[in-house]
């Protein structure tokens, strides 16, 4: 039932409780069976095996435990003491997995996370009687007691309440103490943050004191709604993910047409049943490229390792691409977009003009400033070179101004020595300070401009006029307007009610506060608008705040809107998606407005990253494409829940994290494009071969030599390529977009042309021509030399790979790790085809000096036909 809206009587009868003395023990036991413990509910934990099992279905996986099976069997069969094809094929299989299953788990942790929130003890009143309990034992129709400092334990509705503050940014993402009061009426509809006459579990008590009867306990309760939506939200396969599988589905599809044709082919011609199979399985060593996924791990653990030093750390590494392929970014106001810091923007004192805070203060000014100060409680101190504030946020932004006009607040309170003070009352919004004068005493007054006991009724009243359109000014720019007024005395007077100190006061002037942009926000929003990138604002602020902030960074532009959880709330899932891009703000919304608007906004295809920092952002941040977290105001749920974390808080590092995103995806694509043009070529090397019956140009451990050693030592070094210079003037990865697209087919085909043609030249030769009297042409020699020019033009394919610019451009030592990968990949090659006993294992023979030379000559083949490719593309301004 929603008790929000309901009279309290109406409560307690639900409950058959009493305000004074509780429930009963009988009735708390019945309670506690209807309702349960007051306790999160965890979703079910998969298990390590079913985790493995998951990851061993992927279909390049099964092609090679069939080839590893098969290897298995031909080594037992035919040379039993050498196992090394299976050791490799099975190694890779196990790293694959491993690295896989480190990535999930996120959601259990941050439900842990979540249970932690809970406060560990409540006290109640029960058979008439306080007593402390466990927090966990609380039913509904508890008496709960609430004062200064205490964690609330469940959801409850206000009895009575003295001063009450309570610090909700866990539920709303807003740091500021909310004033609660038993007595506030609240709409149906209203969002958790305009519900100032209950308290939620989860949240804190700041200040004052609270009877409340407890409404909801366990997973009734918002916050618990919250872990609701954390075991119910799924998360979704990256793009690359995605892109990864479809290539593994094309790869594999080729590898089983090309193996069935090949197998047939080699039993058709005569060949015994297992060397059809041995030639099936080079065959699918050849189309798998073994290397790819750890050369993607690879690339994005150091894309991991950059962004360390960029203020991000990374959670679930293929985030780390994904942020790459964003393009909207659902940010989170306070603290991200903001400073998280109640600022003086503007001082007005009668009866001068209203000015900005970075002008000099005149007298009046100044004493405004001053008399503000001397009725604040707040305290700033300086320990070790750190600010250290205590007291209500807009008190410390008082005192900071203060310090900042160079008056010292401990030194004006030792000038005007305060005597008395009625305290700030939530229902009064406003609090008064009596001090000493050397003429007499002075009470001052200081609150909210429409609480103040100001008479401004009058039509010819100056100050009055002057007063409602500079309030009204500043309360358009949404700032928060504090006030004061004073009153001035010859004797201290005997009665110091607040009728007496409160009425009759001179009205003195009016500041107005704002949490402000943090000045790098403008210029990171300009650049994400420059990248392609949207930037949207969800905040549990007000629209009016949320709107001018937006406004000032640049995120709100003409013909954008913004709109309310409350509004949310009227229109349908289908009519959000429909008219989700006419929005830029969202305003006071719920955990379930949040998910909606990321499932919206990725329902259009975009990809979100999505910035949170209470336990209300962490379902949303888990529905996302990109989930972040603020390191230093966020909530063990909110990052547990995140895929990465900022360790200043700062939206800035999301758009630098976003180049170092996209620098990655373009290296993942450059590792795709120089695999797959070896891996392809391999395939209908062997297949043409057999077709024109030459026998097999390659053997297994030959072409998984050349795939771990030609192809994935360079290849590992191509994760530390730099990005290019306009990477981030680029629209967005489209997040269906194929990982070939801007003609990747076309410069996999051409340089798969020349591998192949190359390769059978050079078997053709060794095989078939006698170019040396010196060395008989023979399959061996075949083999040996398609094996040599194969591997070196792999390596040096790998220059080509770099850039689509010229390697004459680009420079071979521009990178120094792959140009000394490369150099050993070519060095390890050639010590393989001419150190005897490593010969004898791989099956290659010795080669004439002419055979060398062609090997040479043909390997070199790849690099002028790539560049040749270049020129031309260049020349008709396509993309290479």
């Amino acid at each position: 039932m929603n008790f929000k809206t309901k009279k309290t009587d109406f409560i307690i009868d639900e409950f058959n409780s009493h305000p004074k003395k509780g429930l009963t023990s009988k009735e708390v036991e019945q309670y506690k069976e209807q309702f349960g413990l007051n306790q999160f509910e965890e979703a079910e934990s998969v298990s390590l095996f079913s985790k493995v099992i998951d990851q061993l279905k992927d279909v390049t996986v099964i092609i090679l435990i069939f080839a590893g099976v098969i290897s298995t069997y031909i080594a037992i069969t035919e040379h039993p003491d050498d196992f090394s094809e299976p050791i490799v094929i099975f190694s890779i299989i196990l790293i694959n997995v491993i690295i896989a299953i480190r990535q999930e788990g996120k959601a259990e942790k941050a439900l842990a996370s979540l249970q932690s929130l809970s406060a560990p003890k409540a006290r109640v009143v029960r058979n008439g009687q306080e007593e402390v309990i466990d927090a966990i034992e609380l039913v509904p129709g508890d008496i709960l007691l609430l004062e200064s400092g205490n964690k609330i334990p469940a959801d409850a509705r206000l009895l009575s309440s003295s001063n009450l503050q309570v610090e909700e940014s866990a539920l709303t993402g807003e740091s500021i103490p909310v004033e609660k009061n038993e007595n506030a009426e609240v709409e149906e509809n209203s969002p958790v943050g305009d519900i100032f006459n209950t308290v939620f579990s989860g949240t804190l008590v700041t200040k004052g004191r609270a009877k409340a009867i407890v409404v909801a306990t366990g997973m009734d309760t918002e916050m618990g709604s919250v872990a609701d939506l954390l075991n119910r939200t799924k998360e979704g396969k990256t793009p690359l993910q995605s892109r990864m599988d479809r290539l593994g589905k094309q790869i594999s599809i080729l590898a089983l047409i090309a193996g069935i044709i090949i197998f047939t082919l080699s039993f058709m011609q005569g060949e015994a049943l297992i060397t059809s199979l041995m030639t099936a399985v080079s065959l699918a060593v050849a189309a798998v490229p073994e290397t790819l996924p750890v050369i993607v791990t690879i690339t994005l653990a150091y894309g991991v390792q950059n962004m360390v030093e960029r203020n991000a750390i990374i959670r679930t590494i293929p985030s780390v691409e994904t942020l790459g392929s964003a393009s909207v970014i659902a940010s989170d106001k306070t603290g991200t977009l903001t400073q998280n810091q109640m600022t003086i923007q503007k001082i007005w004192a009668f009866p001068h003009e209203p000015i900005e805070i970075n002008n000099t203060f005149n007298e009046d000014e100044n004493w405004v400033l001053k008399m503000m100060s001397l009725a604040s409680n707040a305290a700033i101190e300086d320990r070790d070179g750190e600010e250290v504030n205590s007291g209500d946020p807009t008190e410390t932004a008082i005192i900071r101004l203060l310090q900042r006009k160079g008056f010292s607040k401990n030194e004006l309170d030792k000038a005007y020595p305060r005597i008395h003070e009625i305290p700030f009352d939530s229902s009064r919004k406003m609090m008064t300070t009596i001090h000493e004068l050397d003429e007499g005493y002075i009470s001052i007054t200081k609150g909210a401009f429409d609480h103040l006991p100001v008479d401004f009724s009058s039509a010819a009243d100056e100050v009055g006029q002057k007063a409602k359109s500079t309030h009204d000014s500043f309360a358009h720019d949404a700032l928060r307007v504090i006030a004061v007024g004073y009153k001035k005395y010859a004797q201290l007077p005997e009665n110091l009610s607040t009728e007496e100190l409160e009425s009759g006061i001179t009205f003195a002037g009016i500041v107005g506060m704002i949490d402000p942009p943090r000045e790098e926000s403008l210029q990171a929003v300009k650049e994400a608008k420059s990248a392609g990138i949207k930037t949207i604002m969800i905040t549990g602020d007000h629209a009016a705040t949320a709107s001018a902030i937006a406004e000032k960074i640049g995120i709100l532009e003409k013909g954008d809107k913004t709109i309310t959880g409350v509004e949310m709330s009227e229109i349908s899932d289908e009519k959000l998606t429909e008219t989700i891009r006419d929005y830029s703000v969202y305003a006071r919304v719920s955990p379930e407005d949040k998910i909606r608007i990321v499932k919206a906004w990725q329902s259009h295809g975009e990809v979100v990253a999505m910035t949170g920092d209470g336990v209300n952002d962490a379902p949303a941040l888990k529905a996302a494409d990109v989930g972040t977290a603020m390191g230093i105001t966020g909530t063990e749920v909110a990052k547990n829940a995140a895929d990465m974390v900022l360790t200043d808080d700062k939206f800035d590092t999301i758009v630098h994290a976003v180049e170092e995103g996209r620098r990655v995806y373009e290296n993942i694509k450059k590792t795709v494009y120089f695999l797959l043009s070896c891996n392809i070529s391999e395939i209908f090397i062997m297949l043409i071969a057999v077709i024109l019956g030459w026998g097999l140009p390659l053997i297994a451990i030959q072409l998984l030599f050349i795939n771990v050693v030609a192809d994935g030592i360079p290849g590992f070094a191509l994760s530390r390529e730099k990005a290019d210079p306009t990477i981030m003037k680029n629209r967005p990865t489209a997040k269906g977009e194929s990982i070939f697209a801007n003609g990747g087919y076309l410069n996999i085909t051409i340089a798969s042309l020349a591998f192949i043609i190359t390769t059978l030249i050079g078997f053709y030769i060794g095989a078939f021509v006698g170019v040396d009297s010196a060395i008989t042409a023979s399959h061996e020699v075949g083999q040996t030399t398609a094996f040599i020019i194969l591997g070196w033009s792999s390596v040096l394919h790998i220059f080509n790979a770099r850039s689509k610019e010229s390697i004459f451009k680009v420079g071979i030592t521009s990178n120094l790790n792959l140009f000394l990968s490369a150099l050993l990949s070519i060095v390890l090659l050639t010590l393989v085809a001419t150190v005897p006993f490593l010969a004898d294992i791989f099956n290659l023979v010795d080669l004439s000096t002419v055979h060398w030379l062609i090997a040479i000559g043909l390997a070199i083949s790849i690099l002028i036909v790539v560049e040749l490719q270049k020129l031309i593309m260049r020349k008709m301004n396509k993309a290479f």
